[in-house]
């Protein structure tokens, strides 16, 4: 349920309204906008409610959200959401375009720091890498824990880069957000409910990677655990699903960039290594996740991807990356937006 309230309310008004949901156990999230204020009321909602509502003081208009995610929902916010991350408040969404880049994987300080420098000269302003990886196998590697959160606090000291990286468990996230800029929360784990609320709790912007198998009702409502918990900084990310192909490691589904835009007002990132996991996969998939309207993009990078000890197949080179991104540049003008730099 949506509470609109009119558009020369007090401040008395709202606070009245948000007491009579709390009073009744709901919880009421205001969102002030400049012709408008809109309360989304989360809980279990009676009948009466609605009617309750529509008399009191301020408020102009009441009405249900069709959708079961109400925060993330374009119903709760009608404009595009923009999302601050670092210390240099680089900003994704609503047309600002960011590109995220870095090994799959922390694997030494000469391999996070010669990375670091050749992705922010070609333009990426978030540097990504794993500390804790989760692997399919118990045998392979599962990244350095905080000595690589250490290794990427040192990259981005002598870049300026911003830092997203992967937090696995409820028990890592206050470690991790020390260190880190943003919160990945791994397709893995989307529908790890435990981590959702912890990551509701953080004071740091969150990535929501899209599950192999998830519906856009799925993701959108994973979002919505976080957003719920108080944290409204969400960028969602589109990383390929998991279908009968076997060629690819996983089915970029396109779709979704411009269909969750129509759905939330939550910034989208293509991940077109993951999508595809094949390097020369990634750059085609990259201008078209430009071309129809992502927010950012998400690349693997590595010094040298034959000897990358996760995810070598689907990394790029310095010099693909750096290609990549003048072909992203080019197709972002020529849809009217740019890139970050």
């Amino acid at each position: 349920m949506i509470v609109v309230m009119s558009a020369h309310c007090t401040q008395e008004e709202v606070e009245a309204v948000q007491r009579h949901l709390s009073d009744r156990g709901l919880q009421g999230h205001l969102n002030p906008g400049v012709e408008r204020s809109v309360i989304g009321v989360l809980g279990e909602i009676y009948p009466e409610l609605q009617d309750e509502l529509e008399f009191m003081s301020g408020v102009s208009d009441v009405f249900r959200v069709s959708k079961p995610y109400k925060l993330a929902s374009r119903e709760f916010v009608g404009h595009s959401t923009q999302v601050e991350i670092g210390k240099d408040k680089v900003v994704i969404g609503a047309g600002e375009f960011v590109v995220f880049a870095g090994p799959c994987a922390v694997e030494s300080e000469t391999q996070v720091l010669a990375t670091a420098r050749a992705v922010s000269a070609a333009g990426a302003k978030v540097m990504r890498g794993g500390a804790f990886k989760p692997r399919t196998s118990p045998y392979s590697f599962r990244g350095m824990g905080e000595d690589g959160l250490k290794l990427l606090a040192s990259a981005r000291d002598e870049t300026g880069l911003a830092i997203i990286t992967e937090v696995m468990s409820p028990q890592d996230m206050d470690l991790v957000s020390r260190y880190a800029d943003v919160l990945q929360i791994g397709a893995r784990n989307m529908q790890n409910f435990s981590l959702l609320d912890e990551a509701g709790r953080a004071d740091k912007p969150v990535m929501v990677k899209r599950g192999q198998s998830a519906t856009y009702e799925d993701w959108l409502l994973a979002a919505e655990y976080v957003m719920a918990g108080g944290n409204e900084r969400v960028i969602l990310c589109e990383r390929g699903i998991r279908t009968f192909e076997t060629f690819t490691r996983n089915t970029m589904d396109l779709n979704a960039i411009p269909a969750i835009h129509r759905l939330s007002h939550l910034p989208v990132v293509a991940d077109p290594s993951h999508g595809t996991g094949r390097w020369y996969l990634v750059t085609p998939m990259a201008r078209a996740a430009a071309a129809v309207g992502a927010d950012g993009l998400i690349i693997e990078v590595h010094p040298n991807p034959d000897e990358a000890k996760s995810d070598g197949a689907q990394s790029l080179t310095f010099e693909n990356f750096s290609l990549l991104m003048d072909q992203v540049r080019a197709i972002r003008e020529s849809v009217g937006g740019g890139v970050a730099v």
